[in-house]
């Protein structure tokens, strides 16, 4: 940094959203120790998660909310919480889904793939607004349970799916995305 840059920035959300992330990346190395290449690879993934509103400036208090709805995710996984307590498996789909739609979108936004709820030319923005994140939720929540699907077949037979569980992991997840295009939606 030289005299003339601009001082950086920080805010108490940019804060918790830079622990969580460390966090997340010494999860990385205990998850590694513990469960081998699968924990390395979910929690891996989880720290992508994490930094992506970091790299593109989304500084609020989503940020450090999706790194931890992630983590959570993922350490359940790991530690075999879906089993011992089933409807945690649904909460889970229905806020990361959510958490992970909105975020989908306000990258979309922030790169000019899509517009924002602010654009003049379009007459019902807000609708746009739960049209557009409502699906990418729904295929969010799909590919997740591609994932799920490869994980069981090819990684660890344990992983539980079934068509209950996929349905139902669908479902939640587009509700979940419904509520996070509506709360996007009323905060433009």
């Amino acid at each position: 940094m030289t005299p003339a840059d601009p001082p950086l920035r920080t805010s108490p959300a940019l804060v918790a959203g830079d622990v969580v992330r460390a966090l997340v990346a010494l999860g990385i190395v205990v998850g590694t120790v513990l469960f081998g290449p699968v924990g390395a690879a979910l929690l891996s993934l989880v720290l992508l998660g994490a930094v992506v509103p970091r790299a593109l400036g989304l500084h609020g208090y989503g940020d450090p909310a999706l790194g931890l709805v992630l983590s959570a995710a993922g350490w359940a996984g790991l530690l075999d919480l879906y089993e011992a307590v089933p409807w945690l498996d649904l909460v889970m789909h229905l806020v990361a889904t959510a958490a992970l739609a909105a975020l989908v979108w306000l990258v979309l936004v922030r790169t000019g793939a899509a517009p924002g709820p602010g654009e003049a030319s379009l007459r019902r923005p807000r609708v746009g607004v739960v049209v557009s994140v409502t699906g990418l939720g729904s295929l969010l929540a799909l590919l997740w349970e591609i994932g799920e699907w490869a994980g069981a077949t090819y990684v660890d037979g344990t992983i539980n799916v079934g068509y209950t569980d996929t349905v139902s992991d669908l479902a939640v997840g587009t509700l979940g995305a419904l509520v996070a295009g509506v709360v996007l939606a009323r905060r433009s």
